[in-house]
């Protein structure tokens, strides 16, 4: 028997507790909890109560409160879908409570717009000295990626030396403007500095200031930007032969127009401004009036592209790949009612949680995707609704 308690009930929770719920042999009872407990209701009403066993009002920045729902629920593993600010309150409910812990995307401050590791990784001896695990990062990307990074270096190469993760959303919403995952969340991610790895340092471009215009699998050739993203900071710390890595993301001139217009006139602003006696933080009311992610799959066509080409040597030969997953917006909305951003963050949770209740990926300590045998993960994926391919590449689409 296994009980999970799942926190967040945004569109990635909604696709993870169906998934979970389709699982009963691996996930016997799921509860859910989120600011918003209406949300938590309509979930559970719609995947029954027989597999969401209840549902709480949960502050999930405040680790006594969260400690002590843990403590009622007593469950196995807690798999944290709310936002990356609260990610340290929950690890620190899960250590004094001595539950396992699993999340998707990495800390970051909610005054700074500053996302990396060191945070989460402070808590490695804390958590082995437990007997408690932590997965970090177990969504698409981060998450997917890693893997396809760790099955690469098993499979096809003896080292990889070039890695490029690249991100497409093909799909179309009929929005002017909307952002497909929480939207302060996404804007802080895309507005700051960029970042790359290379030749053992850490370098910064301006926001999205490097173009390159790439064919996408199955969507064609879209404009993309390289930008920092949290996997690469594990990626070149546990595979140290890497000489470069980069990723990159595909953005519409009519999205990041909007966004020149938002930011000139202080909207992606996190600094509280006063405003008729209060003080408000600009992103966080624009977060109120944009579309929700959640209610973008309706009419939502097009796919997304996701995925990684590696350059590196075996057998003394260098070669390239490309490895990567395509999702079809209408396909997801017809199974789970998300739309595919969603679905892919989603489905890797589930996986991740599933691999840690079966004891195949379990170890104390906290741990990112990268550092466990890839192939159960991969076999996973395509059972799942997130089949992959390799593709053998002539060349790669990045010079050197």
């Amino acid at each position: 028997m296994s009980r999970v308690l799942i926190i967040g009930a945004g569109g990635v929770s909604t696709v993870t507790v169906k998934k979970c719920a389709r699982l009963p042999e691996f996930f016997d009872e799921i509860y859910l909890a989120s600011r918003t407990v209406s949300k938590c209701e309509a979930l559970q009403q719609e995947v029954g109560e027989d597999r969401v066993k209840a549902v709480f009002a949960l502050d999930a920045d405040n680790a006594d409160e969260v400690e002590k729902l843990i403590n009622q629920v007593k469950p196995d593993l807690v798999i944290n879908l709310a936002l990356p600010y609260q990610d340290l309150p929950i690890m620190d409910a899960c250590l004094a409570t001595g539950t396992d812990y699993l999340d998707t995307a990495n800390y970051e401050p909610k005054d700074e717009a500053k996302f990396e590791y060191k945070w989460q990784w402070a808590y490695q001896d804390k958590f082995k000295n437990a007997g408690i695990m932590a997965l970090l990062g177990s969504g698409f990307d981060p998450g997917v990626t890693n893997v396809f990074t760790a099955y690469a270096a098993k499979h096809y190469f003896d080292e990889i030396h070039y890695l490029d993760i690249v991100d497409c959303n093909g799909g179309d919403h009929g929005q002017a403007f909307a952002t497909n995952f929480n939207p302060e969340i996404n804007i802080r991610e895309i507005t700051q500095r960029g970042k790359y790895f290379e030749n053992g340092e850490w370098k910064e471009t301006d926001p999205l200031s490097v173009r390159k215009d790439l064919d996408y699998q199955n969507i064609g050739v879209r404009p993309s930007y390289m930008m920092y993203h949290e996997e690469l900071e594990s990626i070149v710390k546990h595979i140290p032969t890497i000489k470069r890595a980069r990723f990159w993301m595909t953005f519409g001139e009519e999205y990041l127009t909007h966004l020149r217009v938002l930011e000139g006139i202080g909207m992606t602003s996190i600094e509280p401004v006063e405003f008729q006696g209060q003080k408000i933080v600009p992103l966080e009311f624009l977060k109120a009036v944009l579309p929700n992610p959640g209610s973008l799959a309706e009419g939502y066509t097009g796919m997304t592209c996701i995925g990684t080409y590696i350059t590196g040597i075996k057998d003394g030969k260098e070669k390239t790949i490309f490895i990567y997953n395509n999702c079809e917006h209408a396909k997801t909305n017809e199974e789970v009612g998300a739309q595919a951003v969603s679905y892919t963050t989603g489905v890797p949770a589930m996986i991740g949680a599933k691999l840690m209740l079966d004891g195949t990926w379990k170890k104390p300590g906290v741990w990112n995707m990268e550092q466990f045998d890839p192939d159960p993960f991969m076999e996973e994926l395509g059972k799942h609704g997130l089949p992959w391919h390799v593709l053998e590449c002539d060349e790669s689409p990045f010079t050197k």
